[in-house]
């Protein structure tokens, strides 16, 4: 690549200013030379027509101020010079013919110059505007080559030929230097093996502290780069690129941004396999607890349950009272642990088949289980229920019902009614639970569905309404919560419903 190809636009102009000059000095030395020959010479010879040769020399300055100023000299000199012929050799018609004609020629040549010149100017406009087109579209290709969600080793190789294209060299060469070696993420274009695990040169790894972006190396065969940010660069070798050095300045500009944007691509792709190998230990994890939990805590419970059958004899109150309260604490702990399996389940992405369940059946089975603890608080039930079928997993979507009906129970005031509904609305099963509990507070609402809430109406583990919101997705249908007033009931009310597609709906 040659030297004046690396020149700018402003030093190219200002090598232009001497020849601007030149033209200009040697325009008027000749002008005034000839009006001098014109005046000393006799009118006959017309020497003033030669005035017209520098008017079109002026052109070669490529000022239209110079070529006016040739113009009017030219036209001066011919005053001048007839003047002087007049005052000498006396009138002359042909004499005065001739001295018009060599000021309408110098008039002439002046205004073709100045065609000449605009028709140059508009050429050369027209050049610049093309190579400044050609300039846009070849970056505009390689933005468009590079802009995709690619890592590291895809970019490098999509920018090596990419580079190789815009730069027409003969190859393009991206990788990584450590210590001195070309490493990965390499790529060449054509593809090759490079400089691969080689030791590289001196020249390509020593950047001149007067170069910007691009150095040249091999006696200016071999155009370096560095692409990205210090400390983690990849270094580019384009040997013989034909494009001009303000071109591949640009294209290692634009490269630059996205090869960062490349690198936090790998960064995020690194940090989400981090991230779910954590997710799978923790569902290991939780697997393990849960199901270790399970064994003692039902062992526990059947000796506590013999115990208050009497199976070693009679207790005092106080001891059974004890008992009691453990064997509650026992199933708590016990009902924990199943929610964690199941979590886990579904935190892992498990899914299992969905089979034909009736819906109501399901509900009054889970509604007996409560009867015990329902009575305990003075608290009874009213249902509403339609036989309704749905396609679900029928242990996940007991837990789920289970969860409100244990959450309602457990709020309710004594002395009060909990409302079970399930109806058919819209292709939906919707089942509905409402309480005269006091409600959940508005600053809990966004967080309700949410894991490990706490504080109000609803609080335990923090698992149960997440649990039940995630089941309910796994089978296409939501939960929801809305607080009921007066005149829409005739007590306050908190209302959850389940609702999930009904059995052959679409």
């Amino acid at each position: 690549m040659s030297t004046s190809r690396s020149l700018s636009l402003s030093r190219l102009s200002a090598a232009r200013r001497p020849s601007i000059r030149f033209v200009s000095w040697l325009s008027a030395a000749l002008s005034l030379g000839i009006i001098v020959l014109d005046a000393l010479t006799p009118a006959e010879l017309v020497i003033g027509t030669l005035l017209s040769a520098p008017v079109a020399l002026s052109a070669l300055g490529g000022s239209r101020r110079l070529t006016w100023s040739m113009v009017g000299l030219a036209l001066a000199g011919n005053l001048l010079a007839g003047v002087i012929n007049l005052s000498r050799d006396g009138y002359s018609a042909v004499a005065l013919a001739n001295r018009a004609v060599s000021m309408l020629a110098a008039l002439l040549v002046g205004a073709l110059t100045l065609r000449s010149q605009e028709a140059s100017w508009r050429a050369a406009r027209l050049s610049e505007e093309e190579r400044r087109l050609a300039r846009e579209r070849s970056l505009r290709v390689l933005i468009e080559a590079l802009s995709g969600p690619y890592g590291r080793a895809e970019f490098v190789r999509r920018a090596a030929q990419a580079l190789r294209e815009l730069s027409q060299a003969e190859s393009v060469e991206i990788g990584m230097v450590r210590r001195a070696v070309m490493s990965e993420p390499h790529a060449v274009w054509p593809q090759g093996a490079g400089h691969l695990g080689q030791r590289l040169p001196l020249e390509y790894l020593s950047k001149p502290g007067s170069a910007q972006l691009l150095w040249g190396a091999s006696g200016g065969d071999v155009w370096l780069a560095r692409l990205g940010r210090p400390g983690d660069e990849l270094l580019a070798l384009l040997r013989s690129p034909q494009a001009a050095p303000e071109l591949l300045s640009e294209a290692i500009q634009i490269t630059g941004p996205l090869l960062e944007r490349a690198t936090l691509i790998d960064d995020l792709a690194a940090k989400q396999h981090q991230l779910a190998e954590q997710g799978e230990r923790m569902r290991d994890l939780i697997y393990a607890f849960s199901h270790d939990l399970r064994t003692p805590l039902m062992a526990n419970a059947l000796n506590i349950q013999m115990a208050l059958r009497g199976a070693y004899g009679p207790l005092p109150g106080e001891y059974l009272r004890t008992l009691e309260n453990g064997l509650e604490a026992n199933e708590t702990l016990l009902s924990l642990a199943d929610q964690l399996l199941l979590l886990a389940k579904y935190e892992g992405g498990e899914r299992e088949e969905l089979l034909s369940l009736d819906l109501e059946a399901l509900t009054l089975s889970v509604l007996t289980q409560f009867g015990a603890q329902a009575g305990a608080r003075d608290v009874t039930f009213r249902t509403e229920l339609e036989p309704l079928h749905v396609c679900a997993n029928r242990f996940d979507l007991r837990r789920a019902i289970q969860n409100l009906l244990e959450n309602a129970v457990k709020f309710s005031p004594p002395g009060t009614t909990i409302e079970l509904s399930l109806k058919s609305e819209d292709g939906q099963a919707v089942l509905m639970v409402a309480d005269e509990g006091p409600g959940v507070p508005e600053s809990r609402l966004p967080a309700l569905f949410q894991r490990f809430r706490g504080g109000g109406a609803g609080a335990g583990s923090g698992l149960g309404l997440y649990l039940t919101r995630r089941i309910m997705e796994a089978h296409g249908g939501q939960v929801s919560y809305v607080r009921a007033l007066p005149p829409l009931t005739p007590t306050p009310r908190s209302l959850f419903s389940l609702s999930l597609p009904l059995e052959g709906s679409p």
